[in-house]
């Protein structure tokens, strides 16, 4: 791979001690380690670390169920260790040493369970240069092929009480094998198979059965219906698959190659001005936000608890009521001997027994939820960290970078003696002049605001944790803490501390001139999105290991209830704890390297992503925006695609129920049974697609 340069505008810095301020407490744990982290609230899952792993894509998978079955039958194999099928991306990831001998397996087990699909290695897929074709474009034989079977079927329909009765049923059987030959096809190939309870059996068998009973309308026209609602189910569905990875996808198309000097950069410098360009050294499918795509991708390996039970219920549903139609067709007709009224009903419960509505509806509800998210800069790892942040009771938030922007600036300028502010501020940016510190540069930041002529001095001296010793032509400058101008017998009775900022003292030869407040910045978006946690019924509480003063002082003016300062990281994880058993589930929001654990520890933990790599890799959540706001949009989405899931399987499970019931009272006919199917199924589709236009 070449080694490219991009364009770095800025970077993102460590907080440091001030060598003028007062120990902020931040407590850094720098090995990186998590303390104190002997539980975990909730369920982890992955595919396994230490075992390569293969991504396939599964081309032409156009069900649900079926992407089901097939995981059950690769995870079954004794040479895979674990296999995921993301049915909203149509990728297979395999666990497994073995992995030179296994495509000519998976695509046996593939087809045997859906004809159509053919297993591709990412690699190779990614290599294909062709044109992509529209979904109406890439279907237009499924098109034509219902088109001209609806045509004879109205032909039919017209003719149905002519003299010569055979013409109109010869017209509704070239119809039925138009519309259905492909059906019948794949129903004998997987029945070849052994796969008995699929779609396209019970479609056939119940589309024949209306036949023998002499019901030549209502089998093409179920036929049909089928037919047209299965083709709108595959557009909508595929229709949010883009929708879902056009929001996902936020990796850069186009990467500029530049030529620079060759100079190293540290780790941990500062860039306090100016342009770096930097040398990439690793690809693409190596960088953090490749890394958070693959994780989004793959969500299914988390899958959320509903979802789980979903999959595990179907098993069941289609067995119990393939046997509640056969007991319905023989039982009731040995009693009354009313054989084609019992057999009909029976049909509609075989049209009825297909689970494709309900394990489709749940997934693309969470993946629809996962693109609302990547719209808005928001990440979800997973479908279980969406189902996990929905049921929060509390938000815990860290200070510095969360809450705050992590840039200082000049917040008061409080002179002591007859001088004015401009005069205080003048002299501390005199001293400050060589200083690469972020609090100096907030106080220069500050004097270049007001336009102030500066003069550097003749002397400067920098005494190490207390600030700057600085001689003018008028006189001795003393610039930094309290410590400092007490260690130069300055009188401090005039210094009234105020709390909640570093304080940077001025003296000028022995004599308290006045003092500067420098405070890191809030977000201006913060205190009306604490506001907006509150009407949600969401607790506030900030762990920080910033000083007490400080971070109190931010808590009031934000309104956040709960304040535990100048922790270290294995202390955070223990407040977490403690607000976990007062309030209820958690959710962590942080950007440190020493928020690792605390982020692994929460029932939900979210990192900013301008925050550190290990707080990025521990969390559940990224937040690509720095905003706080977000917080309250991913609380919002979490929800309303909690909600959308259960919509759907209620509505799915009620529809096929009261057909059920309809038709063994002899209300219902096959086209409710069809609508109970595909017609349920394609609702699901659009109630799930309706979360990524739903404004938070």
């Amino acid at each position: 791979m070449k080694e490219h340069e991009l364009q770095i505008h800025h970077m993102n810095y460590e907080e440091h001690h001030h060598s003028h301020g007062e120990e902020c407490g931040c407590g850094h744990d720098h090995d990186g380690h998590h303390h104190g982290h002997e539980e975990v609230s909730h369920e982890r899952y992955s595919l396994p670390d230490n075992v390569a792993r293969k991504v396939y894509i599964l081309e032409n998978l156009g069900c649900a169920n079926c992407a089901a079955k097939m995981e059950r039958k690769i995870n079954a194999l004794p040479e895979v260790e674990a296999a995921v099928i993301t049915f909203a991306t149509k990728k297979l990831v395999v666990a497994s040493d073995h992995q030179e001998k296994l495509l000519p397996v998976l695509q046996k087990i593939c087809a045997s369970i859906e004809s159509e699909v053919h297993v591709i290695p990412q690699e190779v897929k990614a290599a294909e240069k062709k044109e992509k074709k529209s979904f109406f474009a890439a279907n237009r034989m499924d098109i034509l092929g219902i088109g001209s079977g609806a045509v004879l079927f109205a032909a039919g329909i017209m003719m149905k009480n002519m003299e010569a009765a055979y013409v109109n049923q010869v017209v509704f059987i070239i119809a039925y094998l138009i519309l259905g030959l492909e059906i019948i096809w794949k129903a004998l190939k997987n029945l070849k198979n052994g796969r008995v309870f699929d779609e396209n059996f019970l479609m056939s068998v119940a589309t024949i059965a209306a036949f023998v009973i002499g019901d030549f309308a209502e089998a093409v026209g179920v036929m049909l219906f089928y037919r047209v609602g299965e083709f709108f189910e595959d557009a909508a569905v595929e229709r949010s698959r883009s929708q879902i990875m056009e929001a996902v996808d936020l990796r850069p198309e186009v990467v500029n190659l530049a030529e620079g000097e060759s100079v190293r950069v540290i780790s941990g410098c500062v860039n306090e001005q100016g342009v770096l360009k930097m040398k990439v050294n690793k690809p693409l499918s190596e960088s953090m936000v490749t890394r958070i795509l693959d994780s989004v991708e793959n969500a299914a390996a988390s899958k959320p608890k509903i979802d789980r039970f979903i999959t595990r219920f179907a098993r069941t549903y289609t067995p119990v009521v393939v046997g509640a139609a056969i007991c319905t067709a023989v039982v009731p007709s040995l009693i009354s001997g009313n054989w084609d009224h019992w057999i009909y009903t029976a049909i509609t419960f075989l049209v009825i027994s297909c689970p494709c509505a309900l394990v489709l509806s749940v997934p693309l509800a969470f993946f629809s939820g996962i693109g609302a998210g990547s719209k808005k800069g928001i990440l979800f790892k997973g479908g279980l960290a969406i189902e996990a942040l929905k049921d929060i009771k509390t938000v815990v938030m860290d200070k510095t970078g969360t809450v705050t922007k992590g840039n200082f600036a000049v917040e008061k300028i409080v002179p002591v003696r007859k001088l004015t502010e401009k005069q205080i501020l003048t002299m501390a940016a005199d001293c400050e002049l060589d200083s690469t510190h972020p609090i100096g540069h907030s106080i220069l930041e500050e004097a270049k605001r007001r336009s102030l002529e500066l003069v550097r001095p003749k002397e400067v001296q920098e005494i190490s944790g207390k600030g700057i010793k600085a001689a003018f032509m008028e006189g001795t400058v003393l610039c930094g803490n309290s410590a400092l101008l007490k260690e130069n017998d300055v009188d401090l009775k005039q210094f009234q501390p105020e709390g909640g900022g570093t304080e940077v003292l001025l003296a000028v030869d022995g004599e308290l001139a006045g003092y500067l407040v420098i405070n890191d910045i809030i977000k201006e978006e913060a205190a009306e999105a604490v506001k907006n946690m509150k009407r949600e019924g969401l607790f506030t509480a900030m762990l920080t290991g910033d000083a007490k003063p400080n971070a109190q002082a931010v808590a009031d003016r934000i309104g956040i209830e709960e304040v535990h300062a100048q922790l270290l990281p294995q202390e955070k994880l223990l407040h977490l704890q403690d607000i976990r058993k007062n309030h209820g589930a958690v959710m962590y929001v942080g950007d440190g390297i020493n928020d690792a654990p605390v982020l692994a520890g929460a029932d939900v933990g979210a990192a900013m992503g301008s925050g550190a790599d290990a707080a990025i890799e521990a969390a559940d959540v990224v937040f690509m925006s720095s905003s706080v706001q977000v917080i309250v949009d991913a609380v919002s989405i979490a929800k309303n695609t909690g909600r959308a899931a259960m919509q759907n399987v209620v509505f799915a499970l009620a529809v096929k129920l009261l057909v059920m019931i309809l038709g063994f009272a002899g209300f219902a006919n096959m086209w409710m049974a069809v609508f109970a199917d595909t017609g349920v199924a394609m609702l699901c589709v659009l109630n799930s697609i309706r979360i990524l236009y739903k404004r938070q």
